[in-house]
């Protein structure tokens, strides 16, 4: 395995705890429609995790293109 698939997995397992952990601001019915506010400003906390999500998912897709890449 090369260090690419190392931090493929890395990655992917950081992102699954990053989006389990965040608080929902709306239910699954206002994003769909229903009465709630969608556009929530996120502070403290939820802000860093908002922001380490959004990094992590490109780190992930880098990882995934370096890894395709590689093999040819």
């Amino acid at each position: 395995m090369t260090i690419w698939s190392w931090i493929t997995i890395i990655s992917v397992v950081l992102l699954i705890i990053l989006i389990l952990i965040q608080t929902r601001g709306a239910s699954l019915g206002a994003g769909l429609g229903g009465s709630g506010e969608v556009n929530t400003v996120r502070r403290g906390s939820d802000k860093t995790l908002h922001q380490l999500t959004i990094i992590l998912v490109f780190v992930f897709a880098a990882s995934i293109l370096m890894t395709l890449l590689l093999l040819k």
